[in-house]
């Protein structure tokens, strides 16, 4: 994963990475559209998924982030 983007390896061990801002004194998540970051996390799951047999695909699939996937395998 880290030779296709050191940002997706960084996802998989830190946990993903959310864009917040600031409105009226009130922190806000932004979309995940807006930041090449937010989706490093979408793709290092495409990139686990296809790797795992079926028993540790269930074992992961309720995962909301790649780096819970990589913690329960």
């Amino acid at each position: 994963m880290e030779s296709i983007d050191r940002g997706i390896w960084d996802v998989v061990v830190n946990a993903p990475f959310v864009l917040m801002h600031v409105v009226k004194d009130e922190t806000i998540k932004k979309t995940w559209s807006e930041s090449r970051k937010t989706q490093y996390d979408f793709v290092a799951k495409n990139i686990i998924t296809p790797t795992l047999n079926l028993d540790e695909f269930f074992r992961v699939s309720q995962c909301i982030s790649a780096k819970e996937m990589w913690d329960i395998l």
